[in-house]
């Protein structure tokens, strides 16, 4: 399933440690989740 980039930016900012973090595990997770 493949997602909206406007949603996988939201998700990404929702779960980033700091800003532009796209590579921490919980980042990763919820992107494929």
């Amino acid at each position: 399933m493949a997602i909206s980039k406007e949603k996988k930016q939201e998700i990404i900012a929702q779960y980033a440690r700091k800003e532009g973090d796209t590579g921490s595990p919980e980042v990763q997770i919820a992107v494929l989740t």
